[in-house]
């Protein structure tokens, strides 16, 4: 069983999160997609650790500017083409949606004023402020129209589209049914300041949605003249609180205050410096040598240091560290589904954790803590599907799953398991779970290799299933199961491991069209089980997030739904 004081600890730290957060009728990472950026790493040998000094960065001659660790160069800043944490904290500084978080991670009007909601709660209304993009133009209800048909529409590939199934038609116009194309989508521009939104059932946590970038607006004009608009400063016209001033690959995007903001009186900080590298020995002596404010990774071996200087930082998220395994790959024994859950109960958990030392918690199911349900936490409620919490027994139980399905263990009779690889992106973090996931599951006979692969190119390796077995990390988007349930139906763009179910489908439809929610929860318990016992999602650990800290920095926000950092509210001191 999971240990039960760790939830609990995770629980009351996320209680106040839910609390703000609640939706109405009721999860990147990135997310960073999710969860790609929470994870110290481990280099294996011992880093030097100079002593902090106390000058000011210089990389732009900026003292008031604030150096964040990004980490990798993010593959796309594209609102709806992103998939990932990295970009949606850059996204998230510099496009404002149709609702938005504030400093208390409370749903809050962003663009929109205010909005109504038909009594069949079909139809929302929303009322644009006068709000102005980067390049002084209005912002108008035709700016989100776009966005939207864009995110469904079909030639964009937006691995989030299916957030644009709430919509009416959203989804038949992503998978092509009935003829219907973006222009069928039901979304209307009313006028310039008013925006109509017609979903295909009732949902109350609707606001949360909204808050997501894959719904920003983005510009028309400046789209379609542009295939590359995302990756140059001159075309990436935003509607938030910074634009971009500069971003060079592997190095930096820099991120200056958008004086056409309409809410930019609220913000000291004028620019904010990301900094770009998944090299988290380099990322740590640039913190130490005073070049970064605030890293995202670090050595892991160097928690204790860190924490003994006063520089560490842990707080809750919600998210799930995983492997996925490609269903649909030539691997007779991966299509097995008994191989696949032998390969889940022989994974030491505890051991992983302890060896990263990122302080996160034996993940047995795939929905994490701090997701509310009828009434309690939906994970409390839900239990685990598998293991015992005593990893002999599981390793155990696991040998004698393979005998079963005829494959040789510690030299008994049947075949030899068939090698695989399994492929991660360039992280020390990453590099040092599949070490021990590779150790791990060779008890079982399975020889492992490991493929570390650039981020960027990582992520369409995923996407387009040229994998085996592939790490992968999911942090909410928004507070309900749902967040982490949607993205597995037969039709998402985030379904990298193939897994397809007629019943599944049928219930995350349900949950997502019902404002029953006793019939909602009830069907995404099903639905969970259904995944999990698939085994073709293997939960690993629920995230917790830890940084570097050198006490400049006031007043930014590490916001425990996402994982982000926003420093709209901060402020920098000598």
């Amino acid at each position: 069983m999971m240990k039960k004081t760790r939830i609990l600890a995770l629980l009351m730290a996320v209680a106040l999160l839910v609390g703000l957060l609640g939706a109405c009728g009721t999860p990147s990472s990135t997310s960073p997609t999710p969860g790609d950026t929470a994870t110290p790493g481990d280099t294996g040998e011992p880093t030097p650790t100079p002593d902090v000094q106390t000058t000011e960065p210089t990389p732009n001659g900026d003292s008031s500017a604030i150096y964040y660790h990004l980490g990798a160069t993010p593959k796309s800043l594209d609102p709806q083409k992103n998939n990932a944490t990295d970009g949606a904290t850059v996204i998230q500084s510099c496009f404002d949606g149709l609702t938005r978080r504030d400093k208390d991670s409370k749903i809050v009007p962003g663009i929109a004023e205010s909005w109504d909601i038909s009594d069949d709660q079909l139809v929302w209304t929303f009322h644009l402020r006068d709000a102005l993009w980067s390049d002084g133009k209005p912002v108008t209800s035709d700016d989100f129209v776009f966005g939207l048909q864009r995110l469904v529409d079909p030639m964009t590939e937006c691995e989030y589209s299916y957030q644009g199934w709430y919509i009416k038609n959203g989804e038949k116009i992503t998978t092509g049914a009935d003829g219907l194309t973006p222009a069928d989508l039901g979304v209307k521009a009313i006028d310039e300041k008013t925006l109509e939104i017609t979903l295909a059932g009732p949902c109350g946590y609707f606001t949360e949605v909204t808050a997501f970038p894959a719904l920003y607006p983005v510009r028309r004009d400046i789209v379609t003249a542009n295939a590359d608009w995302a990756l140059k400063p001159e075309t990436y016209i935003t509607n938030g609180a910074y634009k971009i001033s500069e971003f060079t690959q592997q190095d930096k995007i820099v991120m200056v205050k958008s004086e056409t903001y309409w809410d930019s009186a609220s913000m000291p900080c004028p620019t904010v410096v990301n900094l770009l590298t998944d090299d988290d020995a380099a990322a740590l002596i640039a913190f130490q040598t005073g070049e970064m404010d605030i890293a995202e990774s670090f050595p892991a071996e160097e928690t204790q240091s860190m924490k003994d200087q006063g520089f560490f930082r842990v707080a809750p998220i919600i998210g799930t560290y995983f492997s996925i395994i490609n269903i649909e790959k030539n691997n007779d024994a991966l299509m097995n589904r008994e191989v696949r859950r032998a390969l889940a109960l022989a994974i030491d958990r505890q051991y992983i954790i302890d060896v990263i030392q990122n302080e996160g918690i034996p993940a047995y199911a795939f929905v994490c803590p701090g997701m509310p349900d009828i009434t309690g936490d939906f994970r409390e409620n839900g239990g685990n599907y598998f293991g015992s919490g005593n990893y002999e027994t599981d390793l155990a139980e696991a040998k004698e799953i393979l005998k079963t399905a005829g494959y040789s263990v510690d030299g008994s009779e049947g075949k030899a398991l068939p090698n695989v690889t399994y492929k991660f992106n360039t992280n020390t973090g990453h590099q040092k779970v599949a070490e021990l996931l590779q150790d791990q599951w060779k008890q079982l006979g399975l020889n492992v290799s490991i493929e570390t692969m650039e981020w960027a190119v990582f992520q369409t390796a995923r996407t387009e299933g040229d994998f085996e077995i592939a790490r992968h990390g999911w942090l909410g988007d928004y507070v309900d199961p749902m967040t982490f349930l949607d993205m597995w139906v037969s039709g998402s763009g985030q379904n990298d491991c193939r897994f397809k179910n007629a019943e599944f489908d049928t219930l995350i439809d349900t949950a997502k069209k019902s404002s029953d929610q006793a019939l909602r929860m009830e069907s995404l318990h099903k639905a969970e089980k259904l995944l999990m016992d698939e085994y073709c999602v293997i939960p690993i650990y629920y995230y917790t997030n830890l940084w570097l800290d050198n006490g400049k920095v006031k007043d930014y926000v590490h916001d425990p739904l996402l994982g982000h950092m926003f420093f709209k509210w901060a402020s920098k001191t000598a």
